[in-house]
């Protein structure tokens, strides 16, 4: 497998002020994780560049846009809610996330790569058609899936969600969208609070109690998400990659194992070959225990790079 890693220096210049659990410091512990246990020197490595007005556009309204422009600080923080917080540079570093993945988008269709791990923040999945929240100002995901299918005509994408919360912002923008198939665990119930009970033909919602493990983890996708991915054949494979439902993470009570990133990350690889040409964007949620985010996220690039894991 050949697989294309994007970041930017830029993103550690959003912050949220101190003592925030969505920090710099998660990036610098993937790096440092990644590089030392060899695997980033195995990937292709790129910066992001910013979405445009017109890719924002195409999942947000253009009123929340101006909005958040018109909140945005000179100096210090402006709060747009007690968990999302403006600084200076968010805006800008937010649009170099959700580029991230547009930049992901081109690698796969130009066939520069099979698949792309997006190391982003701020996080997107959280992020409505008109509403900021969870850490989240644009939604990274949502963007790159609205880029494929006006650039590249992809007519079946499938966003696979994995993280301690419901991707309710994704769900916001893709609800009732027969190309789209959204399936999302998260803890229950559990914030955000919102679409936990919709009933969406296109959404998998897989929610899971509070202490759930492995086992529980990995038979609620073999008996929900795989038969409801083979069944839609996607030609585009989008990942949601959270990290905060490892039983160490301090966000909730989910008990994930590490090597359960490695394996989740490899059935949707299979689907990926299998429908899609390989063709699989992931991009970076959630995870805030930072020794942990880094293991994690070792895991899941050692199974987009086709190799194992073993803790």
């Amino acid at each position: 497998m050949i697989t294309a890693y994007l970041t930017h220096r830029d993103y550690y210049l959003h912050h949220m002020g101190p003592g925030h659990p969505e920090c710099p410091a998660r990036l610098e512990a993937i790096q440092a994780r990644l590089a030392l246990a060899g695997v980033l020197q195995q990937t292709m490595q790129f910066d992001a560049k910013p979405a445009t007005d017109a890719q924002l556009v195409s999942v947000h309204s253009f009123d929340y846009l101006k909005r958040l422009e018109q909140r945005q600080p000179t100096h210090d923080w402006a709060e747009l809610d007690s968990d999302t917080i403006l600084n200076p540079h968010s805006l800008s570093v937010g649009r170099m996330a959700a580029g991230a993945v547009i930049a992901g988008i081109d690698k796969v269709y130009r066939q520069q790569a099979d698949n792309v791990f997006c190391v982003v923040r701020p996080p997107g999945h959280h992020a409505e058609v008109a509403n900021a929240m969870g850490f989240c100002f644009y939604n990274n995901i949502a963007v790159g899936a609205a880029y494929a299918k006006t650039r590249y005509r992809a007519k079946r994408i499938a966003i696979v969600d994995f993280d301690v919360h419901q991707c309710n912002g994704t769900i916001d923008i893709f609800k009732n969208d027969p190309n789209v198939l959204i399936c999302t665990s998260y803890q229950h119930p559990f914030y955000p609070w919102r679409y936990l009970e919709g009933t969406f033909d296109n959404v998998i919602n897989t929610p899971l109690p509070a202490g759930a493990d492995s086992d529980v983890f990995r038979r609620a996708v073999e008996q929900q998400w795989l038969p409801a991915l083979h069944d839609f054949q996607p030609d585009l494979v989008l990942i949601s990659a959270g990290f905060d439902a490892h039983r160490n993470d301090p966000m909730a009570e989910l008990c994930l194992e590490t090597i359960d990133y490695h394996w989740i990350t490899q059935q949707i690889i299979e689907v990926a070959a299998l429908y899609a040409d390989n063709r699989l964007v992931s991009t970076l949620e959630g995870g805030y225990d930072l020794a942990t985010l880094g293991f994690c996220a070792e895991a899941h690039l050692k199974a987009l790079l086709g190799q194992p894991f073993s803790t």
